[in-house]
């Protein structure tokens, strides 16, 4: 829609060129324009104010859409590559919709059967997680404790800053060692000690640091993503949870091109390791990272259209300003009007003139407030850390937007000046 509003603007303009290409008349007409709004730099200021305005609330409120739902895609993928969660179907007993984390129909022998069939799955570590306290001396401090398999490490990306990471042997003998996030090395060894060697308690059980986590920080749903303790998922499950059942089982698939076909592939593992007939729902529930990012993004642009619909209106007020400066000026000019057409000026000629007066305010106004716009979105960036990234077709379109808004507001005051009868207008005073 947009190509085709810019090829009729073209067109226009070529058709205006081509009519009066062997006259003099065209750049005679747009010095009297130009002159006619120098002569009134305050009233054409004020009538490019609320194209200013209005351009710049739309670059803005686009930065800082376009801006958002990149960072939101940036931390997602953050989170790890290719990943698929794989958590307990939704069950419901007496009416009640029951807490997936606290359901057991993901058990070792899935993780086990997922492993040894899938040929789509790159990594996977089943998942089991525990809030309560660390503490360390006198120091303590609110976490959550991660237990997960050694590939985890490699589908959400973690990197090991000092220390080392548990091993298999760790995970077979449900060891009581851990490797810990920069967040708590920060509140539990405030004195700059290496935690590396110390021993931890969380919930009461002993636990040995063994590594420390390279910070990732806070992301942009405000977590703190070096808040947390990461241990063999067999610790967690036997000595601080005592159960057999997994909340969560986090897969990486190959590629990202081959997610759906591992979403298939675990499907089909899974409701064969559960024994579920054709005609019987999934016990559990499977979703991608894509799915999560595609989530969000729509999300994102759906609140991007709503804030630029809005801030658009004021650009409808803007061409209403326009179209009634130009009937001002139409009739402040009236006589000057008459004396053009009685000297041979043609109809069409005047009402080009004025259609390139409004023209020129909307598309200067509508220049003044890219530039506002963009330097809005850099101060909102430097002061207040948003995150803001201005499209380059927001700004051919706020210009094609522009255009559009002097044809048109610029219509009726050009055809008024246009239709005035060469007598009258010389008599009018």
């Amino acid at each position: 829609m947009n190509i085709i509003i810019l090829i009729a603007i073209l067109v226009v303009a070529f058709l205006i060129y081509r009519r009066y290409r062997d006259e003099s008349l065209l750049g005679m007409i747009f010095k009297v324009a130009i002159k006619a709004l120098s002569n009134n730099k305050a009233r054409s200021f004020l009538s490019m104010l609320g194209i200013i305005i209005g351009v710049a609330a739309v670059i803005v409120m686009m930065s800082i859409g376009q801006g958002s739902k990149e960072a939101v895609r940036k931390n997602i993928s953050q989170m790890g590559t290719n990943i698929i969660m794989i958590r307990p179907g939704a069950d419901r007993r007496g009416g009640v919709r029951m807490d997936p984390s606290s359901m057991q129909t993901l058990k070792q022998e899935d993780y086990e059967a997922i492993r040894n069939e899938c040929k789509y799955v790159k990594y996977i570590s089943p998942e089991v997680q525990s809030g309560g306290q660390a503490i360390y001396g006198s120091n303590n401090y609110n976490t959550t404790a991660y237990g997960e398999s050694l590939e985890y490490m490699d589908i959400k990306q973690w990197e090991i800053e000092d220390g080392t990471c548990f091993t298999e042997q760790d995970v077979q003998t449900a060891a009581k060692v851990c490797i810990i996030g920069k967040t708590l090395v920060d509140n539990l060894f405030p004195d700059g000690q290496s935690p590396v060697g110390k021993t931890i308690r969380f919930k009461s059980t002993p636990v040995r640091v063994i590594g420390v986590l390279k910070s990732k920080g806070y992301n942009s749903f405000g977590m703190d993503q070096d808040n947390l303790i990461i241990m063999p998922y067999t610790s967690v499950m036997k000595r601080l949870l005592a159960q057999t059942y997994f909340q969560t089982i986090n897969v990486s698939s190959l590629t990202e091109e081959t997610t759906d076909q591992t979403i298939e592939e675990l499907t089909e593992v899974l409701r064969r390791s559960h024994k579920l007939k054709d005609d019987a729902e999934d016990d559990f529930t499977i979703h991608s990272q894509a799915e999560m990012m595609e989530t969000m993004s729509s999300t994102m642009d759906s609140i991007t259209i709503i804030l630029v619909v809005a801030a658009a209106f004021s650009l409808l007020v803007a061409g209403i300003g326009i179209m009634n400066i130009m009937l001002v000026s139409v009739t402040e000019r009236t006589k000057e009007i008459g004396l053009r057409m009685s000297v041979g000026a043609r109809s069409i000629d005047i009402s080009v003139q004025f259609l390139i007066e409004s023209i020129l305010i909307s598309i200067t106004g509508g220049l003044l407030g890219v530039l506002l716009g963009y330097g809005i979105s850099a101060l909102a960036t430097s002061l207040f850390g948003l995150p803001t990234s201005v499209p380059f077709w927001s700004v051919i379109l706020s210009f094609v937007v522009c255009t559009i808004i002097g044809i048109v507001f610029g219509y009726i005051p050009a055809q008024k000046a246009a239709n005035l009868d060469p007598i009258e207008a010389i008599r009018y005073e």
